[in-house]
């Protein structure tokens, strides 16, 4: 891994403020950890401080987080370096874009991708747009291969790109109207292209009844139906006690 630094001084602000809404739901998440484990809170409360700062975190922001929690400012400025989600100097305004640049990515047109990044945004990765809208890096894996090639802005996912898609996904964060997260060629999720191509059609025996519900059993906007407790097991009945092998008056 590079070496992660804070910006320099000259682009640092010199202080840093949660807003209202901010430090009351940094004071939620703090509530959901027990005493003397607010700590805990450090990562999620930490990206909440780079949302409010325009996409990166100074070092005015990483104190004031310290601060709150009670932990020497070092410990912060650790979690911040070590994390490449957490940007350390300042990015585009409407958008920073992660390219990943992992083999199945590569394989599938993430090359057409940033050189997409470097024709419209910057020639350089981590270098902010002349208009200071947007900026771009290469990154490793971000864990959506099957929909290859992908890009990642803010903390949504944009799959299954071209060159031609990617441009109208910028030019909806130029709008201010970004298109919707996941696959940008009409596919849902991360099924087939086109749809079914396997099991389409059952075969059943003559005089058999079709048994197969005619809603599907969740629907995509539906969240996952509870099922049985998962502590339940069905415990075997348990066996008799095996006989003394060395009685001298067998039955």
């Amino acid at each position: 891994m590079a070496v992660r630094r804070l910006a320099p001084k000259e682009l640092q602000p010199a202080t840093f403020t949660f807003s209202e809404d901010n430090l009351a739901w940094a004071k939620k998440q703090i509530a959901k950890f027990p005493p003397g484990r607010q700590q805990s809170a450090v990562i999620s409360i930490l990206w909440r401080a780079q949302e409010q700062n325009e996409g990166w975190v100074s070092e005015a922001a990483i104190r004031a987080v310290a601060d709150m929690l009670g932990m020497a400012h070092i410990r912060v400025m650790e979690i911040a370096t070590f994390y490449t989600m957490f940007q350390l100097s300042p990015v585009g305004k409407k958008a920073h874009v992660q390219v990943c640049g992992t083999t199945p990515c590569m394989l599938r047109g993430a090359g057409e991708l940033i050189d997409v990044c470097k024709h419209r945004i910057h020639h350089d990765p981590l270098h902010v747009s002349a208009d200071g809208d947007f900026s771009w890096e290469e990154v490793e894996c971000l864990g959506a291969c099957v929909n290859a090639p992908m890009v990642q802005i803010w903390k949504d996912t944009y799959e299954d790109l071209t060159a031609e898609s990617f441009n109208k996904v910028l030019d909806g964060f130029a709008s201010g109207n970004p298109p919707k997260p996941g696959p940008q060629d009409g596919r849902q999720f991360s099924a087939p292209e086109g749809g079914p191509r396997v099991l389409k059609d059952v075969v059943r025996p003559a005089g058999a009844a079709d048994k197969r519900p005619k809603e599907p059993a969740l629907l995509d906007a539906e969240a996952k139906r509870p099922g049985a407790a998962a502590n339940v097991q069905e415990r075997p009945s348990p066996k008799p006690p095996a006989d003394d092998a060395t009685r001298k008056d067998p039955p």
